[in-house]
This record gives C-alpha cells, structure tokens and sequence, in this order.
C-alpha cells in the first residue's frame, strides 16, 4: 500500500463492528482500504491522535422538502437540511418521498428525487410514504420501486392521511412479496380525536395541552396492533419514534413471540419531558412534536430498552418549522395546539447530544453509541456500505473531539429553522472533521460541500426479512 492511499487518518481511537482499534485508517477512490495498520505513503493526512475516529452518522427518519399532513412545507430544502446533518456528524439520511393525493408511486418518487438531486451535499435514501392506495397502477407502481431499491415504506395510523387496518393489511401482504421494510407512525386516531376534541370544547388548547391531546394510551393501542399485524402476516415492520415505556414493553413482548418488528426513539424523548411545552404564549409550539415528550419514568424505561436491544437505533425525526408565520404560527398568534404544526429540528444535533450522553457520560460508550447511530440503521435499512469504519466500506468518517465542550444558542444552527430546540443546552464532545466517500465536507467547523454532490443509496436488499414461519400471503 503506498501512493495510491488518497487520505490517511491517523493515530485516532477508531470505532469499529468488531471493537476499537488503535491507529491509522487509509482511504483511496472514496472507499476504506484498510484500518489500523500504519500507512507510511499517501497523498494527505488528518491527525486524530487523542480523538475518537467514527463512523459518519447514519439518520434514518427525517422530513425534508415535503408537505406535512396539515398541508404546510418543510422550512429545510435539501440543501440546507444536508449542510445542517453534516455538520452535526451525519453523512447518510433516509428521507420521505411522500404521496399527495391522487398522485402516482411513480411520479411522487420521482419528484422527490428532483429535489434532492438538485440539493442533497450528503447521500440519501427515500422512505415512500403511502397515503392513496387507490390511485391507478398503485401495486405494480409499487413493486416496480421496491425492486428498483426503495426498499422502505411509511405508513401512518393517524393524521388526515392514516391508513384504515384493512389497508394496512394490503399494504403490509404487497410488502411481503416484494421484500420491504414498512415504517409506521403508530398511534390510535380515535384515541387522539377524543382527546383533542374534549381540550378544545373546553377551551384548553395552549401548546401545553397538546400532550395531553394525545395520550401515551393512543401510543400503546396502536403500536400492540401493529406488533401482531406484523407477527400475523410475518412481515417485517419498523415502529417509529416510541416515546412511552409501554410502547417499548410492547415492542420487547413482540419481539419475544418471535415477530419481526424493530423500532426506535429519538433524542426529544430520551432528553426531554411533557414540561417543556409549558411556556407563556405560543413559545411552547417550538418544541411540539407527535408522539409528545413524556415524562422521567419514560426515558428510563426508553434508555434500558436501548441498552438491551429492544430499541435498535436513534433517529431525529427531522421536522422543521419556523417559528413564524410561515411554520408554527401559520394560524396567527392565537393558534390552538390543533392549529400548530408539529415537529422540531433534529439532523445537526442528534450526534452531538448523544456523543455527549453516551461516550462523555458513559451512557453506553462509543461501541453502543456508533451502533446505535450509524451500524444499525445502515444495517436494518440496506445501506450496505455505510455506517461503519471497515475495509471495503465507504470512507464515511467523523473526527470526534471529546474534550470539546459547547452550549448551544438561539439560533446556531445550519438549517432554515431559525431556532435551536436544544438553547442553552451544554455537551462535550464535537465533531470537528467529516467525510464523506473520502472527501471533507466540514474541516474544524467550516463547510466544505457543494449542492448536489450528494448520491442516491440502492438498497437491493434489507437485513429486516420475515421469519418464515408464517406462509406468504398473496395480494389479490
């Protein structure tokens, strides 16, 4: 190995699937070629002596660019949503590719891909959110993309755009046959429509009342049913963003039947509880979201779930508005909790927090921290050459300064929010250098990507596959 090395990183505590190794990792034509024998001749170097060498952050759950379920866009285009996740550690994303109505599988992938072609600076993959099952070549449109390598799909069981169980049924049997992943939001629409419909009349609809809007008991229904539609037609699901105790203990008691259901958390719930909407006026809308924060007991409860498996990774649930009246205020300043669109930013700070929780802390250390954020999403997702630091891999790396600590601002961050949901808020530990296919994208805080460089991720395949114990079930 000599000259033909692009990029040495060297000295650094490097973080791999098999454990931390100590010392160099050489990259050429954008791929590992080996990690932690020393490499005397090669074009560049990075110095990580004394720093923790990671893999790039793998976030597999984010809006970008997409008109949410209230009908409202995104603040963030993929420029600016790709430029905010690298510079907090990230270098994959899985994004939404989501359906309008009447509008074709075929036609909404492609104008999602438009958009991120024309913008992503990192690499990306679509989750094809399925909202009208009855538009013309739906199931064949479908099958043509999953076979094509959008191997994930998303489902909700609740908004304006919830699918009823008898098309979650179909959609979870076309899954089946073709080989995806389905995602679901799951929560119990008739549950929450009570609830809000009972605050409202009686007049409680400040942002601190949209937790009680939707009760930690619409969460639990709706992820049990889930759980044992999986195990009935043995078709791998992914449940997102669990946010109670209970929802985990369901996931851990489906998981213990044998039904192939996985699912994950994300930094709001393990950081943040229901009290942070309680703020004068509209401030609270800021840190709004759907499931809400809960309490203390359920970030205890979510933390032991991490630890021990039954959650898989950390996503941010990426979901960006302004807190203005081109986001959470597009309702006027006297908007009710209904009127307020939900979700926080999430891409630039998801690694920082959780670098700072689990490797600074010791909530878990490095290993579980970079399985937990890059290894399993690549993983569960089909992202076969991302998310770890290997030979053969694509040299997606991040440089960690452990003993560097920073207090986040009021508005710090690199996306089109306008705000940081995680102000005041001090961690140590900061990804000063990022890689991405073996080029930097942020050397020491400054901003090295161009619009557009970003690449499309195939999937052929997924590690999530159905048990077999079950026969397949044929879609008629």
């Amino acid at each position: 190995m000599g000259a033909d090395v692009d990029l040495v990183i060297r000295e650094g505590r490097v973080v791999t699937p098999e454990g931390i190794v100590e010392g160099d990792v050489a990259i050429a034509n954008g791929t590992i070629v080996s990690v932690g024998t020393p490499v005397s001749d090669t074009k560049s170097s990075i110095s990580a002596k004394g720093r923790w060498v990671m893999p790039g952050g793998v976030d597999p759950h984010a809006h970008i660019e997409q008109m949410s379920g209230m009908g409202q866009w995104n603040a963030d285009t993929f420029e600016t949503a790709t430029k905010s996740a690298a510079m907090g550690g990230t270098t994959s994303v899985i994004s939404f590719a989501a359906q309008a109505p009447k509008q074709s599988l075929a036609d909404t992938v492609s104008d999602y891909a438009a958009r991120a072609t024309r913008g992503a600076m990192i690499d990306y993959a679509f989750h094809i959110t399925l909202t009208d099952t009855h538009v013309a070549g739906f199931k064949d449109d479908l099958a043509t993309l999953i076979h094509a390598g959008h191997r994930s799909l998303k489902v909700f069981t609740t908004y304006n755009i919830q699918l009823n169980d008898a098309e979650l049924l179909g959609i979870f049997a076309l899954a089946r046959q073709n080989g995806a992943l389905v995602c679901v939001h799951a929560e119990n629409d008739a549950i929450i429509t009570q609830a809000k419909e009972s605050l409202i009349a009686a007049g409680h609809v400040s942002p601190s009342d949209h937790a009680k809007s939707r009760p930690r008991m619409a969460e639990i229904e709706a992820v049990e049913r889930i759980c044992r539609f999986a195990e009935y037609l043995d078709q791998p699901v992914m449940l997102f963003h669990i946010s109670t105790g209970e929802g985990g203990a369901a996931v851990k008691a489906a998981q213990a039947r044998g039904a192939p259901v996985w699912a994950e958390t994300c930094p709001h719930y393990l950081f943040m509880t229901d009290d942070v909407l309680d703020k004068p006026g509209l401030e609270g809308a800021k840190w709004m979201c759907s499931p809400p924060q809960r309490t203390p007991a359920d970030q205890e409860a979510l933390w032991s779930a991490l630890h021990d498996e039954t959650l898989s990774l950390v996503s941010s649930d990426h979901a960006p508005y302004r807190f203005d009246e081109t986001g959470k205020l597009s309702a006027g300043p006297e908007a009710g909790f209904h009127q307020i669109a939900n979700g926080l930013p999430g891409l630039e700070t998801r690694l920082p927090l959780l670098f700072d929780a689990m490797v600074s802390n010791g909530r878990g250390g490095p290993e579980a921290f970079a399985r937990l954020t890059s290894f399993a999403p690549a993983q569960l997702y089909g992202l076969q050459r991302k998310g770890a630091i290997a030979t053969g891999m694509d040299a997606d790396i991040v440089i960690w300064n452990a003993d560097k600590q920073v207090t986040y601002g009021a508005n710090d961050l690199h996306d089109n929010v306008g705000y940081n949901p995680w102000e005041g808020r001090r961690i140590q530990g900061w990804p000063e250098h990022v890689i991405l296919r073996g080029k930097p994208l942020v050397k020491e805080g400054t901003f090295l990507g161009n619009a557009g460089s970003g690449q499309w991720i195939a999937r052929p395949e997924l590690a999530t596959k159905p048990t077999g114990s079950r026969p397949r079930t044929r879609v008629k």
